[in-house]
């Protein structure tokens, strides 16, 4: 059974996730950009708060591939105490020398997780090379969130391998972008270890209005029910 991750973008927000029950609390801006990035001192303050009773990640922000701004970003929100920190992997830039600038902190112990963009094409050979450098996982989510949900934008059988690469490269798999409820039921069956909800969160499904907690009890149901392959 997949997990449910919840963006949140505040404290207020977090303590809802953590009383429904949500896997994965993530902390995000989405008025920032796909993914736009909390001050690390309100991440730090919401990590208190939490104190460990549900794992947490955080987004670095959108920010341009480049190898030590990139570094400083992921060491600055590792000292919030964040279980996961999650880097945006954008497309027609040079990824591998941000790849190998962090893998001194993936010797660390510090768990990375590589989003790549489903509407931008992403080179799903580059799974390999993160799993070498030791981050803890890779998702696949959206850039534009007006083009649809990810399973408008990619072919599911794109997404299909996706997955089946993650899991042959041990990493942790995840599945976010616009997802709604009719993606459920598409998607669970891949097996993904989470999907990440926002926009279907919200009140009207706008990912920068509030939570509406109502519609997180309805994709937690979804979520639970009986996988059908």
């Amino acid at each position: 059974m997949s997990g449910m991750l919840a963006s949140v973008n505040s404290l207020e927000e977090a303590q809802i996730a953590l009383q429904a029950n949500i896997d994965i609390i993530d902390l995000k801006q989405p008025a920032l950009g796909a993914l736009g990035a909390l001050d690390t001192q309100q991440v730090a303050a919401i990590v208190t708060e939490i104190a460990q009773r549900k794992p947490i990640s955080a987004t670095v922000g959108d920010l341009p591939m480049q190898a030590e701004l990139i570094f400083d970003a992921v060491k600055q929100m590792a000292d919030t105490g964040v279980d996961y920190i999650k880097i945006g992997f954008f497309p027609d830039q040079e990824w591998h020398e941000v790849i190998v600038k962090l893998q001194s902190l993936t010797q660390q112990s510090l768990k990375l997780i590589a989003v790549l963009f489903a509407d931008q094409q992403p080179d799903f050979k580059a799974i390999k090379q993160l799993a070498e450098a030791g981050f803890s996982g890779v998702m696949l989510d959206t850039m534009n969130k007006s083009n649809g949900s990810l399973t408008q934008v990619m072919p599911f059988a794109d997404i299909q391998q996706f997955v089946k690469i993650a899991r042959q490269q041990q990493l942790l798999c995840g599945l976010a972008g616009s997802l709604r409820v009719a993606d459920i039921p598409l998607l669970l069956p891949l097996g993904a270890d989470y999907l990440g909800f926002r926009g279907a969160l919200c009140t009207n499904h706008q990912r920068t209005a509030e939570l509406d907690p109502i519609a997180m009890q309805v994709i937690q149901k979804m979520l639970s029910l009986p996988r059908i392959s």
